[in-house]
């Protein structure tokens, strides 16, 4: 399962993609229109910019926008800030690998050789859909 933070980034993410404009985007507006926390989203959005997928204006007429790329990042790259690793267990982590301490030899293991198959189809999915593709619901 995904984190609620990464749900409601992704969320957040495609309430923006869907504007015709990219005119900042008030927190509130956001929040109100996703059912989501404000103070958690606060977080979230912050979050994102610091990853460099949102940009943010101060004052009146504020808020967070898209950046010129965002709409072409696949969906991968937000689930990695948000979330963290896509493997289901860290023994078949690309980017974030740790040996299971009850597992004597990863070749002979069927959990590993399953879940294998599951972060590569997971992955695919989310290296082949960008923001753009998520918002018109266009996957693989």
């Amino acid at each position: 399962m995904i984190s609620h933070k990464t749900k409601y980034g992704f969320k957040a993410l495609c309430n923006l993609a869907r504007r015709e404009s990219n005119d900042p985007v008030q927190i509130s507006v956001i929040a109100e229109e996703e059912n989501i926390s404000l103070k958690f989203l606060e977080s979230i959005l912050l979050t994102l910019k610091k990853a460099g997928f949102l940009g943010a204006k101060k004052g009146k007429g504020g808020g967070y926008y898209l950046l010129d790329d965002t709409r072409s990042t696949p969906v991968a790259s937000f689930y990695r800030v948000l979330e963290g690793p896509i493997a289901m267990v860290p023994c078949v982590s690309l980017n974030f690998y740790e040996k299971c301490e009850d597992c004597p030899d990863e070749n002979l293991c069927s959990v590993h050789s399953l879940m294998i198959q599951v972060r590569d189809n997971t992955l695919s999915i989310l290296e082949n859909t960008t923001l753009n593709d998520f918002v018109k619901n266009q996957f693989i």
